[in-house]
């Protein structure tokens, strides 16, 4: 079967525009997370620094999206010391493509918010896999096994 080919985007993002077509050939890993510093997305976005150089020998490149703006990103990235770039989604056309706006729980209210997820697209722009629902213990580990398997 087919992978689905990802439509190509641009998207403000910290160091300049991210475009995904701008990535052929590189395996692109591109997470999206509900909010910056908040404590499982800190915890998750650590686990991704502190991989980072095994993504980058395995020819992938990390990239974290939320709705935040690009002034919280640039905050979020220099205080973490990330070394990937974040995509700033405030319009959601991003979550909206890979369908990751969800209605949420929160202290008992019912909230619109992105459900942590992850995907995996090829050099050739094709989805080859896809997390929903993460769960930040030991995710960053099953998609540095994914991404070293391709």
């Amino acid at each position: 079967m087919p992978l689905p080919k990802v439509a190509d985007f641009t998207a403000p993002a910290t160091g300049g525009d991210f475009t995904l077509s701008d990535h052929k050939g590189e395996i692109v890993v591109l997470y999206f997370y509900p909010k910056d510093n908040t404590p499982g997305c800190t915890t998750e976005g650590e686990q991704f620094r502190d991989a980072y150089k095994k993504f980058h020998k395995a020819g992938a490149i990390v990239v974290g999206c939320s709705r935040d703006s690009l002034k919280s990103h640039e905050n979020f990235k220099a205080k973490m010391n990330f070394p990937f770039e974040l995509i700033s989604d405030a319009d959601e056309k991003l979550c909206t493509q890979f369908a990751v706006i969800k209605m949420k729980n929160m202290y008992g209210k019912k909230v619109r918010g992105i459900e942590r997820s992850t995907f995996v697209i090829d050099g050739r722009g094709q989805l080859v896999r896809e997390w929903r629902g993460v769960k930040v213990a030991g995710h960053v580990d099953e998609v540095l096994a994914a991404v070293s398997a391709l």
